[in-house]
């Protein structure tokens, strides 16, 4: 066993990590059986290797309980992969990371402080607090902001000025041209803009500034382009931070997989459901949203729906809220219990999309079980219970929620925001369609609702499972809004529209084609 012990500390340093006794005891014990077999105790090594490379350890002494959940995460890898082609994931289970300014990457979350509903007030300042870390390392590795050296604090050269922190201005007493800063767009008095990142708070001059395509609202992130004098800064230009793709922003997790789910490491690199995935080049998966169970001519619509794809069933059906088309008062949880049983009794006729594709159901703002608080829990089991005895396929789940199909990355949302950005804009654009400024704007801002929390109230604990850091490849949304379909940085947005509203419209989405499709069910 000397031998193979020298081996396995001789890899382990050579790759720049160093083992612990205990850890180094267990490996050699766990790698003894293929003493005789060098090319396999190579493999062994490399793979675990590769899976502590990815989990970015905070140092590079090996513990032996990090060897014991790399092992895990390996005897995982050989499971196939086919039974992870749809994974729901719930909102509150949304993996955590934060922004390691020594290491100058994102790490994982580690410490085991239970994580509250009802947090303290510092959770309040603290996800403002991530998302401006976010942004702001984000905009610093934008091609404009990228020849300075990288940090929390101090300036950055660009080609057109100078990006600096709110400290910077409130230290000096004389005029500061052409410079841009990054930070919250706040309003502290009336008819008064203030800018404020984690230095300090700025006064805005806004009078004259012009507006980048977007829609901007307090509590949005926004760069500022001007000059500083006489403690305000007169800003002539705002503008959102600058996005970036999914593939540069992965780099910087090391292949963790940050989207949630059962797996270590990200899907997008699987080469088994990769090969699936293009395998199967119809898959598609149907979007739906304000699917009132108790309207009878939109329960004719979607039947015919279900005919027309028993012949060829979805992945995956995503029905969003409301499910009634009103509340009941007090009958309103009964009400909804008795309509999902109707809708199983009757989905019973379709046993190919029972057998074969998933209903997933996502809650709407005034659907029964919750206040509505983002993200909102799944509607309540003694309301789905007799529907999940009928359709075992079923998934009731958060609002929002993920969904992995092999290596596509959606999210799904059932909320007015479109609707609730254009309310509060402080600047309505006047060119342009509106869905392509709110596309932008929620890709620039990382951020599925970028809205002051008296207008979109979410919990503050959980203000990890709105981010749109690193971008999917599709955001749903379901809006009152009229349907659209736009694009921004690779991320495809979309809206179904309501299909009890809009003329029983929906979306379709072929993950292998990266193509969505309008649908919708004429009158007969």
């Amino acid at each position: 066993m000397s031998n193979l012990r020298k081996t396995v500390v001789s890899v382990f340093k050579f790759h720049g990590f160093t083992l612990k006794e205990d850890a180094c005891k267990f490996l050699t014990e766990q790698l003894d059986p293929f003493k005789d077999n060098e090319s396999e105790i190579d493999d062994w090594l490399n793979k675990i290797i590769e899976v502590l490379q990815n989990k970015s350890l905070e140092v590079a002494c090996v513990r032996k309980e990090d060897i014991e959940s790399v092992l895990n995460d390996c005897a995982k890898s050989l499971v196939d992969c086919v039974e992870s082609v749809v994974s729901v994931i719930n909102a509150f289970e949304i993996p955590r990371f934060y922004f390691s300014i020594e290491r100058k990457k994102f790490m994982p979350v580690t410490s085991g402080k239970e994580i509250k509903l009802f947090d303290s007030a510092y959770r309040k300042s603290f996800l403002y607090r991530e998302r401006y870390t976010i942004l702001l390392h984000r905009t610093s590795r934008h091609e404009v902001f990228a020849p300075a050296a990288m940090g929390l604090s101090g300036n950055r050269g660009t080609k057109k000025g100078s990006l600096h922190t709110v400290e910077y201005f409130l230290s000096s007493s004389k005029r500061i041209d052409s410079c841009v800063c990054l930070g919250l767009l706040a309003k502290f008095q009336e008819n008064q803009f203030f800018l404020e990142d984690p230095t300090g708070i700025l006064k805005l001059d806004i009078s004259e500034a012009k507006y980048q395509a977007g829609l901007y609202t307090e509590n949005c992130f926004v760069l500022v382009e001007g000059f500083y004098e006489d403690s305000v800064f007169h800003v002539n230009s705002i503008g959102l931070p600058p996005a970036e793709t999914s593939k540069s922003s992965y780099t910087h997790f090391n292949n963790v997989n940050v989207f949630g789910g059962p797996s270590p490491v990200s899907l997008k690199t699987s080469s088994k459901l990769l090969k699936y995935e293009k395998d199967n080049p119809d898959d598609m998966i149907v979007f739906i949203s304000d699917v009132w169970l108790d309207d009878r001519k939109v329960m004719d619509k979607l039947w015919a729906l279900f005919r027309g794809y028993s012949e060829v069933p979805p992945v995956a059906f995503v029905l969003m809220g409301n499910f009634l088309s009103s509340q009941y008062r007090n009958f309103q949880s009964q009400t909804l219990k008795s309509k999902f049983k109707a809708l199983a009794d009757e989905l019973v006729a379709f046993p190919e999309l029972i057998n074969k594709s998933k209903f997933i159901f996502v809650p709407g703002p005034v659907d029964c079980g919750a206040v509505n608080i983002l993200p909102r829990p799944p509607l309540p089991e003694w309301v789905t219970e007799e529907f999940r005895k009928v359709i075992p396929s079923a998934v009731f789940t958060t609002n929002p929620c993920r969904i992995q199909y092999c290596t596509k990355e959606i999210v799904v949302i059932r909320e007015d925001i479109v609707t609730k950005m254009c309310r509060n804009t402080i600047n309505f654009p006047t060119a342009g369609n509106i869905h392509d400024h709110f596309g932008k704007t929620i890709v620039c801002q990382a951020h599925l609702a970028p809205l002051p929390l008296n207008v979109c109230p979410m919990y503050w604990s959980y203000d990890t499972a709105l981010r749109l850091f690193p971008l999917p490849d599709l955001v749903v949304t379901g809006d009152k809004f009229a349907p659209f379909t736009t694009q921004f940085m690779e991320c495809q947005i979309i809206n179904p529209g309501s299909f009890a509203r809009c003329d029983f419209s929906f979306k379709v989405y072929v993950p292998a084609q990266q193509q969505v499709e309008d649908s919708q069910i004429p009158d007969e």
